[in-house]
């Protein structure tokens, strides 16, 4: 499946003017629908986690069209995320947080088409982590 890469780009910068403080309201999202997740964070405080979320949601939207570093990146930090105890239904929660978060913050400028390309791309981006992920248990 091929990913509308303009319109990623485009509600993308939509939702950050309207809540430049995104991944402080995604992580407030994943933490009400999935409170069992907040012992995974522990590592580093609440801010130095948005901010690294922010940057790499920023890089994922600004390289979405460079497959090889998709591959490699998003690989890499699947396999950094077992190491975290991350599991595959993790990643199901923070699919679904993230689109809340989207879907809240882009209003009535969400629609399905929107709601499409963003479980699109998460779902893309799910995928290259988990095989990331399968390779370093696999090499365990």
């Amino acid at each position: 499946m091929s990913l509308d890469v303009p319109l990623l780009r485009s509600s993308f910068e939509l939702v950050l003017e309207r809540e430049p403080a995104l991944t402080a309201r995604f992580y407030e999202i994943l933490f009400e629908r999935y409170p069992q997740a907040r012992p995974l964070f522990s590592r580093n405080g609440r801010n130095q986690q948005e901010e690294m979320l922010a940057r790499a949601l920023a890089a994922v939207v600004d390289h979405l069209e460079d497959a090889p570093w998709l591959v490699e990146t998003l690989g890499a930090m699947g396999a950094k995320h077992v190491d975290y105890g991350v599991t595959e239904e993790m990643y199901g929660w923070v699919g679904d947080s993230l689109l809340r978060t989207l879907a809240e913050v882009a209003g009535d400028a969400w629609t399905p088409q929107l709601e499409a390309a963003w479980a699109a791309a998460y779902g893309a981006i799910r995928d290259l982590m988990l095989a990331g992920a399968s390779r370093a248990q696999a090499a365990e």
